[in-house]
């Protein structure tokens, strides 16, 4: 059985299906071959098996046309030209008997001529945005979820067919767990850590308004120490300049991170007392040990009963920059009051916390096998 994992956008991808790959790589009469469209993917996929002990596997860099190396190269801040670039390795990935897949975009590979393997979707995210529950994911022919919320809103969309689907748990939650073994501390002082989480989304992302007020609040203060971790994406596509003007801006208690692969692997959502975001799912990779929460409603939402912002139920939200170091300081204090809506929610995100990694490889096999 010939099985192409594909990392068909930024390296963040990688973790939530390496350790998928790496689990199936072990089994018997089982090939499986990573393919990445990020050049930075492979430091990512080998500093994931290093955490597990794995045998090395093959990593692919996928095949580019020159026009699509031109748009990488000339237009990066547009993204990764994933069409293309499917395109350009549609006869390759069609001789795989399964090509699985982290993002919907590969929902549009049969009509670019992979049309033999069956296509596999594992959704990188857990949080409770639109976004993440629409049609394509009809394209697939197997979804791995990781709780029964998921499951919940897919089924409610009509956008997977009974038994077309498994609820394995937070596949992200173990990878990461593999790599926080050893972690440093983060800060020299023993203050309460709170996280600064922005999402990227144009129309519901908190930074254009907030992170002045942020910045300029936790520069008077000695009480808390500050991480300012956005979305990986925010930053992502600009300038290395621009990212390191921002890192820049760090002090001995606000640390500012554009771009290290602290990002990426929960260091951050682990290691703070506090959340304080948006919309971004990584919320629940926060709440996977509950903590006290604060919401910014940075674009006057009218939120109250809508199922994509039922994660600020479980916290205040702050419509105004000037109210949030009240909403900040007394958290910790009402956590009471949203506690037991965080287990239960973060319950209904993430699934069962531990061997998520071993079920998605038996919940693959299992279907292939059908």
């Amino acid at each position: 059985m010939k099985i192409a994992f594909l990392y068909i956008a930024e390296a963040y991808q990688c973790y939530h299906g390496a350790s998928i790959a790496l689990e199936l790589a072990r089994r018997a009469g089982v090939e499986v071959v990573s393919y990445y469209n990020d050049p930075q993917s492979p430091h990512h996929l080998e500093r994931i098996r290093q955490a597990y002990g794995a045998e090395p596997v093959q990593y692919r860099r996928l095949e580019r046309s020159w026009l699509t190396a031109l748009l990488q190269t000339a237009l990066r801040r547009f993204g990764m030209f994933k069409m293309l670039t499917l395109w350009d390795n549609h006869r390759e990935l069609d001789s795989y008997d399964a090509v699985f897949a982290v993002e919907d975009t590969v929902c549009y590979a049969r009509r670019l001529g992979i049309r033999h393997p069956k296509l596999i979707l594992l959704p990188h995210g857990f949080g409770d945005r639109a976004r993440g529950f629409t049609h394509h994911t009809k394209g697939f022919d197997f979804v791995l979820v990781a709780g029964p919320k998921s499951v919940q809103r897919m089924e409610a969309q009509n956008v997977v067919p009974p038994g077309g689907y498994a609820v394995v748990g937070a596949v992200k939650l173990d990878v990461c767990a593999a790599l926080q073994r050893t972690q440093a501390p983060l800060f020299k002082g023993q203050r309460p850590v709170v996280l600064y989480n922005a999402h990227k989304a144009p129309k519901l992302t908190s930074w254009p308004r907030f992170i002045g007020p942020i910045l300029e609040d936790f520069a008077r203060q000695d009480d808390f120490n500050l991480i300012v971790a956005p979305h990986v994406k925010m930053f992502r596509r600009q300038n290395v300049r621009t990212r390191a003007d921002w890192d820049a801006r760090s002090t001995d208690h606000i640390l500012i991170d554009t771009g290290s692969d602290r990002l990426l692997d929960m260091t951050y959502t682990s290691a703070a007392d506090i959340y304080v975001g948006d919309v971004s799912s990584q919320v629940y990779e926060f709440l996977a040990t509950p903590r006290p929460c604060v919401f910014l409603n940075a674009h006057g939402i009218a939120w109250q009963g809508d199922p994509n912002f039922a994660h600020w139920q479980l916290g205040d939200v702050v419509d105004d920059p000037k109210d949030l170091m009240a909403a900040i300081r007394a958290a910790p204090a009402r956590h009471a009051l949203y506690r037991a809506r965080q287990e239960q929610m973060a319950e209904a995100s993430l699934g069962e916390r531990h061997g998520a990694t071993v079920r998605a490889a038996d919940a693959i096999l299992r279907f292939m096998q059908r």
